[in-house]
Parts: C-alpha cells; sequence; structure tokens
C-alpha cells in the first residue's frame, strides 16, 4: 500500500480540482491511500470525498500553537509521497516536517516554499497559461498514472438528508444559482434581475439561491417559485443539491467548479478572472458555458446579456455544441 499525503489546505474551488486529481489517481494506482491537509472550514467536504482515506485539519486561525500541533500529528506517520499543490511558505513547512522520502510540489510555487520539495513537477506545453486543473494534474506521473482525469468524483451519502423541499413541480430540476464569490470583483451585481427574466419566462420553473453567506432577496418571489438557502448550505450538503440542479449558474467560485466535475450543466459568469484559465472544466465540455464580462468588468455585463445567453443554450430539444464557451 502507498501512503500518498496531499497538502491543499483551501481554496474551495482549488480543493475540487485537488479532488478530481485523487480521484484520477485512485482510477489508476492500485493500493494507493491518501491522505489529506485542509483547512476546517473546507474539511467536511474533503472528508466526504470517497478518494480520501483521512483528514488532516489545519485550523488557521489558531496560530502556531494549532500548526505545531498538525504538524506532531502528521509526524506521527510515514508517508511514500507528499503532494504539496498549494505552493505557499506555510504549505512548504508542513511539506518540510512529513516523514516522506519523495516532498513533491509545484514548479510554480511562491514564497520560496520550492526550497523545501526534492522534486517538482513542470507545468503543462502552455506552461502558466493553462487551465488550474491541468497544472495539478502534472502530480499525477509522479505515481506513474496519466495526467487526465479518470474515474468519477464522488462524495459519500450524507444520512438524513433530505433536499426534496428544494425541488419543482412534480419533482423538477430547479435552476441553482449561486450569487456570491469569495472575492468581491468576481460578484455579479444581475442575479435578482436575473432570477426575475427565468421565473417570468417559465412559470413551472424554481429557481433556488445557495452560498455559504447570506443574500438578501427581500421576498421579491413567490414562495412557490423560489427558495434562498444562501447562509444556509452547509458543504455537507453541497454536492447532493448540486447533483439535484437542472443547471448551476453561478459567479466564478468553488460551487462553479464542483457542478462542472459533477457533469452538471453550468454557466459560470466571469469578470476579471480568465475563463480560459479557471473555467468550468473542460472547457470544452458540452455542458461547461461562460459569460465574460466585456474588458473583464462585471459591471458593464447586463442581466439582458446574460439571460440570452443562458435562452440559446438551455433551449429544448437544441442540440449541444461541444465547446459551449462564448464570449459576450
Amino acid at each position: 500500500m502507498q501512503e500518498l499525503l496531499i497538502i491543499k489546505p483551501s481554496s474551495l474551488g482549488d480543493i475540487v480540482h485537488a479532488l478530481q486529481v485523487a480521484t484520477s489517481l485512485k482510477a489508476q494506482c492500485e493500493k494507493l491511500r491518501i491522505s489529506w491537509v485542509v483547512r476546517e472550514i473546507f474539511a467536511p467536504i474533503v472528508r466526504a470525498c470517497e478518494a480520501v482515506d483521512q483528514v488532516y485539519v489545519f485550523e488557521r486561525s489558531g496560530g502556531a500553537k494549532a500548526f505545531l500541533r498538525l504538524m506532531r500529528e502528521i509526524r506521527r506517520k510515514k508517508f511514500d509521497y507528499v503532494f504539496d499543490m498549494q505552493g505557499l511558505l506555510r504549505t512548504g513547512l508542513m511539506t518540510s516536517r512529513t516523514h516522506a522520502k519523495h516532498k513533491v510540489g509545484r514548479t510554480d510555487a511562491r514564497e520560496m516554499s520550492g526550497i523545501f520539495y526534492n522534486q517538482k513537477v513542470p507545468l503543462p506545453p502552455d506552461g502558466r497559461r493553462s487551465h488550474a486543473l491541468d497544472i495539478l494534474l502534472q502530480f499525477c506521473p509522479v505515481l506513474g498514472a496519466k495526467p487526465e482525469l479518470r474515474g468519477t468524483l464522488r462524495f459519500r451519502e450524507v444520512e438524513n438528508l433530505n433536499l426534496k423541499f428544494a425541488d419543482g413541480r412534480g419533482g423538477a430540476k430547479p435552476l441553482l444559482i449561486f450569487p456570491d464569490s469569495r472575492r468581491m470583483e468576481k460578484r455579479w451585481s444581475g442575479f435578482k434581475q436575473l432570477t426575475e427574466l427565468l421565473l417570468r419566462e417559465d412559470r413551472s420553473r424554481k429557481v433556488v439561491w445557495a452560498g455559504s453567506n447570506y443574500v438578501p432577496d427581500r421576498d421579491a418571489f413567490s414562495a412557490a417559485q423560489f427558495l434562498n438557502l444562501t447562509g444556509n448550505t452547509s458543504l455537507v450538503s453541497l454536492p447532493a443539491l448540486i447533483q439535484r440542479a437542472d443547471w448551476v449558474i453561478s459567479n466564478d467560485s468553488g460551487p462553479m467548479h464542483l457542478a462542472a466535475a459533477l457533469g452538471v450543466r453550468v454557466l459560470g459568469i466571469f469578470g476579471p478572472t480568465d475563463h480560459r484559465l479557471f473555467g468550468p472544466y473542460p472547457l470544452n465540455g458540452p455542458t461547461n458555458h461562460v459569460v465574460q464580462a466585456p474588458v473583464g468588468d462585471l459591471k458593464l455585463l447586463s442581466v439582458k446579456e446574460v439571460f440570452a445567453r443562458f435562452q440559446r443554450i438551455d433551449t429544448p430539444g437544441r442540440a449541444r455544441q461541444p465547446g459551449g464557451l462564448r464570449n459576450i
């Protein structure tokens, strides 16, 4: 049995990408056991992933005392490989303190973390202009695996989790919207107006807002057609909630990447970040679509443009074209 420790504490989108890599490694490598170092706020989704066998929690707010406690816990075990997929000083220090023969990091590691590795994985052929997931897939050849996605990302079922309340009439799949994003400049302000247009277009449709931070809707919509779960969406329930959706419409965020990883139809709304580097993966997937704001400014992206884009890709019976990415 080979023991692998993945160090990827944050953020949610990056963790989703790394979970896809872990799933691919498990599918390609026999007798592989994967442990993971993750921040406490993201630990539930890593624990729930079937590809991960053990989780070590990094309490970022706990200071040096919590860091040293984590290192003592990790050092009780010997690993064959440690993959630092984050590439920052603190994760480099974690790597240096592990008992492992092979300490592997990123070629593009920052904050001098590269000094702690005895092996670095190369960048893909497109270098720094590669998609974030393609960069992480370069860890696969270290274990003799191909740098491509294999297997299916799966999450353990949550006991007594019932999400039928989020469904539309007759159990129809809802349209799931994530109106928040970790960074202010990545938050589009048009979700309320977009919801109005979506509900007006189809009276049988149900729209659900979700996310960890509360976004007020000001009771603007009928309870029969709308549900606001923002501020009340747990990471444990997130995969199951997304899998119940017909579509996910989202800013560039972790839930958008999770929806793409689970094969749910996605419309990602991009501003200052480049969809070619951070869009729903794979970029040419028939279920993955984006709208890129003019000159990267979300203030210049109108609701009518996003709604028109959605109408074009959601037309019933219309053949979905591969490579659904398009700038407006």
